[in-house]
Parts: C-alpha cells; sequence; structure tokens
C-alpha cells in the first residue's frame, strides 16, 4: 500500500473514495442521536447532512453509510464511518473505523482511498494519525494465500487527508510510525498463516533471519547440536519425537549510543504445529495448531517494527521454535527433564504430566537464556493455555508480572496500542499446585485455574527479574471477520509489545 499525507480540504481530493468518521455527541443512551462528522472541512457535512438527518445512521461504531458522487466533493464516493459515542472517543475506534473503510472498498474493487483524520479534543493529533495508518494498513492482509483463484484486492493507494492548519512534523511522524507498526504486524499474521509443512523451525529460523537483514537487526539461528550444547533439557524434550529439527532464534537490537542498562528480553513460544505429543490432542480444529506460534511471530514483528523505530535500548528476541509430535522418540508423561541452568546453579528438573503443556517447557529455557544473554527485563507471548479463554473468553487475553512498574509500562502502552488484557494472579500459594514428589516442580497444576498454573511455572524460570507473560492463546486467531479486520492470525500482543519497549526509551 503506497501511503501518503497530504495536508488540504478533503474537498478538494480527487479519489474512488473519501471515507470520514462520524459520532454520536448525544449525551446518554436514552437521547436521540446527534451525529457529527469530525471534519475539519464542512464541505462533507453538507453534502452528508439530507441523509444524516434522516435518521437511518446511528454512528455506531464501524458502522458505514455510502454516498455515491456527493455533491461539493471531487472524490468519486463519500463513506462516512462511525466511531460511537463522542464520550467514549479513542484512537482504537479510529484504528478500526479507518480498518473498515479500508475493509469495504477491498470487495467493491475500490484500489485507491483516501480517509479524512478526525478531529477532535478527546484525539491527540498524532496519535490519531498514527491509529489510522494502523487499521489501514492492518486491514489490507487477507489469509486466503495459498488459493489458486486468489484475486488480489488490496488497496493500492491510501491518502491521509490532515487539515491545513495540523502540526505536519508530527502528522508525518504518526503516519509513518503507523504503516511501520501495521506492516510488521502483517508480518507476523503472515508468519502464523503459514501451515506446518511450509514453515518448519527451520524454515520459521529462515524467515526471522531474511527479516533481520532487511532491518539490520544481528540474527542468529541455533539448531540441535547447539540447544544441546547450551543444556536446553527442557526445550529439546519438546522436540524429540519431531523429524524436524528445532531452531533457537536469536535476534539483538543494540542502537548505538544505547546505555548499558535496561535490556529487553522478548521470548516467544514458537511451535510451529502442535499435535499435543503423546497426549495428543482432539482431532477437532487440530489444523488451526499451525498458529501455536504466534507468540514468536509477535517477537519477531516486534523486532522488525523497533528497527525501523529505532528506539535507543537494547533488546534481545529469542523464538524456541520446535514441532510437538508423537513418535517412538517422543517424550512421555512421567519423564522427567532437566531445563537449563542458570548461572552458578543446576537446571531444574521438571516431571512431564502432560506433553501438551509444551509451550512452557520451551519458554522455560528461553527466558534463562534471556537472562544468560544479559536482559534486565523479560516479557514472553505465547499461545499456552486453552484455560486463557474460559477465564477471559475471546475478548482479553491474560496477563501476568512479578514487577509493578513493569506491569504498569505495559498497562500504558494498551492506551496507545488499544488491544485488550486483563491481569491475573500470581499469589505464592498457588506453587503448590506446581510441586512434584520426584522433581523440582511439574508441567501442569490439574484440573483448576491452568492459565495460572502456567504462569507460575514460568515464574520459577524468571526468577527476580521484572517479567511480564502474556498468555495470547484465545486472542491470536479469530474465526469470525470483523469489520476492521479479516478472520484468521491477529497478530495479537505485536503493537503491545513495540510500545512496553518504547517506554524504556523516554
Amino acid at each position: 500500500m503506497n501511503t501518503k499525507i497530504l495536508f488540504a480540504p478533503s474537498s478538494n481530493v480527487e479519489t474512488e473514495l473519501l471515507a470520514v468518521f462520524a459520532v454520536d455527541a448525544s449525551a446518554n443512551k436514552a437521547a436521540k442521536p446527534e451525529i457529527r462528522l469530525l471534519a475539519s472541512d464542512e464541505s462533507a457535512a453538507r453534502a452528508a447532512q439530507t441523509v444524516l438527518d434522516g435518521g437511518e445512521f446511528k454512528a455506531e461504531s464501524c458502522e458505514t453509510l455510502l454516498l455515491h458522487s456527493p455533491a461539493g466533493l471531487k472524490a468519486k464516493r463519500l463513506l462516512i464511518v462511525g466511531l460511537g459515542k463522542l464520550a467514549k472517543l479513542t484512537p482504537h475506534e479510529v484504528r478500526k473505523s479507518a480498518g473498515t473503510a479500508v475493509r469495504f472498498a477491498k470487495p467493491r474493487g475500490l484500489r485507491e482511498v483516501a480517509i479524512a483524520v478526525p478531529v477532535a479534543e478527546a484525539l491527540d493529533p498524532k496519535l490519531t494519525v498514527r491509529a489510522l495508518a494502523e487499521g489501514a494498513v492492518i486491514a489490507d492482509y487477507d489469509s486466503d494465500t495459498y488459493r489458486s483463484d486468489r484475486k488480489d484486492r488490496s488497496v493500492q493507494s491510501l491518502q491521509v487527508i490532515a487539515p491545513p492548519s495540523a502540526d505536519q512534523a508530527a502528522a508525518e511522524a504518526g503516519l509513518r510510525e503507523g504503516v511501520i507498526v501495521g506492516e510488521s504486524q502483517n508480518f507476523a499474521r503472515a508468519l502464523v498463516n503459514e501451515p506446518g509443512n511450509r514453515l518448519t523451525p527451520t524454515i520459521l529460523g529462515e524467515r526471522a533471519a531474511e527479516m533481520c537483514r532487511e532491518f539490520g537487526i544481528e540474527c542468529k539461528v541455533h539448531s540441535t547440536d547447539q540447544i544441546r550444547e547450551l543444556k536446553m533439557g527442557a526445550f529439546l524434550s519438546v522436540t524429540q519425537g519431531s523429524d524436524e529439527p528445532p531452531a533457537l532464534i536469536v535476534m539483538i537490537y543494540e542502537p548505538k549510543g544505547a546505555p548499558a542498562g535496561p535490556v529487553l528480553g522478548l521470548v516467544g513460544k514458537g511451535i510451529t504445529f502442535d499435535t499435543g505429543g503423546i497426549s495428543i490432542k482432539p482431532s477437532d480444529n487440530m489444523e488451526k495448531m499451525k498458529y501455536d506460534m504466534a507468540g514468536g511471530a509477535a517477537m519477531i514483528g516486534a523486532m522488525r517494527a523497533i528497527a525501523q523505530l529505532q528506539p535507543p535500548v537494547k533488546v534481545i528476541g529469542i523464538v524456541c521454535a520446535a514441532e510437538n509430535m508423537p513418535s517412538g522418540k517422543a517424550q512421555k508423561p512421567g519423564d522427567v527433564q532437566i531445563a537449563m541452568p542458570a548461572p552458578g546453579k543446576p537446571g531444574k528438573a521438571i516431571e512431564i504430566i502432560n506433553t501438551d503443556a509444551e509451550g512452557r517447557l520451551v519458554l522455560a529455557d528461553g527466558l534463562t537464556y534471556a537472562k544468560q544473554l544479559g536482559a534486565t527485563h523479560l516479557i514472553d507471548a505465547a499461545t499456552l493455555t486453552a484455560a486463557v479463554g474460559v477465564a477471559l473468553g475471546l475478548l482479553n487475553a491474560g496477563i501476568f508480572a512479578n514487577d509493578e512498574d513493569t506491569y504498569q509500562r505495559f498497562s500504558d502502552a494498551l492506551k496507545i496500542s488499544g488491544e485488550r488484557f486483563w491481569r491475573l494472579p500470581l499469589d505464592d500459594d498457588y506453587r503448590d499446585v506446581i510441586k512434584s514428589t520426584i522433581a523440582d516442580i511439574k508441567n501442569t497444576g490439574g484440573r483448576y485455574g491452568g492459565a495460572i498454573n502456567a504462569a507460575m511455572f514460568l515464574k520459577e524460570f524468571a526468577e527476580e527479574t521484572p517479567w511480564i507473560h502474556l498468555d495470547i492463546a484465545a486472542v491470536a486467531w479469530s474465526d469470525e471477520a470483523k469489520p476492521w479486520m479479516a478472520s484468521g492470525p491477529t497478530g495479537a500482543a505485536m503493537r503491545s509489545i513495540v510500545e512496553w519497549i518504547r517506554s524504556f526509551a523516554q
């Protein structure tokens, strides 16, 4: 998508489709809707006034109204997109509604779209332009990669129309950031969408390394021998049932002039296909287990974004990629595995209760290795448990933290990213459920509190290092298309991780 920003009245813009945003400015739900266009150019309001006065359009979130040959405008079509209540307006609503405009254009064969930046007291101008650009870029992605009848319906040109009075430097910076983050999220989504036979751990490593070369990030991809030398027994135990070798992907972003600390460690679960191993999953929906590397994809996407945004802070990205397969070589329930030792300490002994609780095993060694490489703060992302969806549904992802300041930074990042996370507890009393009689800990803790039990397991390896765990299992894939986003992989957590990183550079 060719994206540019214009500082001009929207009435002067020649385009196939001009999108403007509207809100309901009424005081409460009981009041009659008071529809208001958030456009600095009155021409769009005049062109739409008659139909808006009709009362059919309520300006609800992502609601659309199309006008052909609008009077007083050079655009061939005028699309009005609802932002919901003015009192609840946020940049994320702008992100969704910009995506809605692009998704509206795509099936109609409209290759060029212009979107007018909404102007409201509640909206920060730079963040608004950024959110608009992100939403538009994210919306242009479709997951029909391998269809033989696939038609290219992408929007080729996006013009962001800002008021002539806008701060041009801030608006241009917002556009640039939005395009970078949106394209990086789509990069992560494209990785998640790949079938397991076309994205093995080795190929995931190659894709990550290619991205790192493109954007100037140091990258090393290790396989079985090096992983064994590092004594990553938990990681190796997951991969031993597969004919595909594992890949330990290490990406290092270290800009010139970056301070010695903090050093941020990003650790992603990269299970490119998960059968459950010997504790095999039910066959229903197992084809979706190609998405079990979504946490790793989020970290690769985040590294892609920060390499371009260039925050002055060192970041180490680690993805532990493997297949979890059943075979005569696979680990068995009841096995005991020895995790990677921390400096000066023996590796923790882990009793394997369920081989389908494999993500926490690869993350355990990934967290330890990130600390060994110098990380002073840790964040991991993983499609870790179905239990988090039972607890929170499909709207919020789960977040756990052992440090309040580190958590608060992430919470503040959500105000910019627009993603939804809900904090779950990590009280010490929960550790009792992962105690083992034969080993130090076991890899599952029973039926209840499954997401918490998994987080408690990971906490054993984060130890005293400030750490956040993101369980994105319920939100990393969407079976239902949204008005602003195609069905399939979502790229969940990537935007928030990027903002969390940037908070350390401020």
